[in-house]
């Protein structure tokens, strides 16, 4: 037996699991939040119940990676670095170099950091990640699983701007998506699920939370996805605007006296979606509690589950038929009402609700009613067994 652990590095957190393989056991898990700010919060589960959790400044992605490291020691988790075999890294950006994971080498983390123009606020962060772990455990196999990678297969129609062709050839401007290996699990749970080769199925995954993608997936490969070049296209999301007319940047920037463009781009990231329509909260817990009483909140709702319904209604079309849709994350998991509102939408195409069988937190199970047509299914992501998975078939 040996021990994998799977990294989700993000600009500002460390989220990560420590695996038992092949049992695919989770050993411990955990999460380092706000690193780079002040009282960085450090959290450790283990042991079945135990809870290691401390308040402290961890100025960097090194840093944080040092003390995990070192806390698994102190704790007893491991007995020695050696149990560490395999590290997998999510990373977000594979551009077109990565169509699916891949052992690190130098040249290989040459081109994830070259890939930080196209995530600039995750790539960098995640190269830095793997180093200090060749550093501190240089006996151990590390894997790169792209958030992109799912998504290299979508057809030129799907993935290419109605733009001069030439900014392809030479910038590679193109849709990537993301959220990738979410899409991939859930995709081969559904067809668990249904009993059914992954191969004959289509399928519609919707990974809704703060950040959110709709994915079409026909026999196991992802032929279109929302999220575009970046992760801020698609549908309105958390604090993310989703699709917008480009013509609307130099009206808003004139209007708002902003010269740099990077200031709309920050807009449009940290200030939209959810946050920006409501002017409450980028979580739908909180639009959801006052839905009744506030319009801004209630349309803010109406607009997130309207978008939902268009991508799942063109994927629909894009894949000419249907077989189940997918809820996953964190707002798909967890959302009864928007749930349910999102295929109330849509019953023409052969789906229903059991608000019986929808009344449920995160646990795996069709949702629909036996007569559906198309089915629909909540299956609770795991990107981290991903991970752990990749890094025992390349290790």
């Amino acid at each position: 037996m040996t021990k994998t652990i799977a990294i989700n590095a993000g600009s500002s957190s460390l989220k990560w699991q420590l695996f038992e393989m092949p049992e695919e056991e989770v050993i411990a898990q955990g999460i380092v939040e706000r690193i780079g700010l002040k009282d960085s919060i450090f959290t450790i589960k283990y042991d079945s119940g135990k809870k290691y959790n401390k308040v402290l400044d961890i100025p960097d992605h090194e840093s944080a990676v040092n003390d995990l490291l070192e806390q698994l020691l102190r704790l007893n988790i491991i007995a020695s670095y050696d149990e560490i075999t395999g590290a997998g890294h999510r990373i977000v950006a594979g551009g077109e170099y990565f169509k699916e994971s891949a052992l690190v080498d130098e040249e290989a983390l040459r081109k994830v950091e070259e890939l930080g123009d196209f995530a600039p606020l995750h790539n960098p962060a995640e190269a830095t990640v793997i180093r200090v772990f060749q550093k501190v455990l240089p006996k151990t196999t590390n894997v790169v699983v792209f958030d992109t990678s799912f998504h290299a297969t979508m057809p030129k129609k799907n993935y290419l701007y109605s733009i001069p062709f030439e900014y392809y050839e030479k910038y590679r401007a193109r849709k990537y998506g993301a959220h990738g290996t979410s899409h991939r699990y859930v995709s081969e749970r559904a067809a668990d699920m249904l009993g059914k080769p992954l191969a004959e199925l289509k399928l519609i995954t919707c990974h809704l939370g703060n950040g959110a993608s709709i994915t079409a997936v026909q026999g196991g490969k992802s032929v279109d996805t929302s999220m575009g070049f970046t992760p801020l296209a698609g549908v309105t999301m958390g604090t993310r605007s989703g699709d917008i007319d480009a013509s609307l940047l130099p009206y808003l920037m004139k209007k708002l006296n902003l010269t740099d463009i990077k200031e709309m781009v920050d807009i449009l990231n940290k200030k939209s979606g959810l946050l920006g329509i409501s002017g409450i909260s980028s979580d739908m817990r909180d639009l959801l509690d006052v839905e009744s009483t506030n319009e801004m909140a209630a349309t803010a709702i109406e607009i997130f589950v309207n978008r939902i319904q268009k991508y799942i209604a063109g994927y629909v079309a894009v894949m000419n038929g249907c077989d189940a849709i997918v809820f996953t994350a964190g707002i798909g998991e967890n959302s009864v009402p928007i749930r349910e509102k999102i295929i109330e939408g849509i019953t023409w195409f052969g789906c229903k609700i059991d608000s019986e069988k929808n009344n449920v937190h995160g646990q795996e199970r069709i949702i629909s009613t036996d007569d559906s047509t198309m089915k629909v299914l909540l299956i609770p992501t795991n990107e981290e067994l991903m991970i752990a998975r990749d890094v025992e078939r390349l290790k």
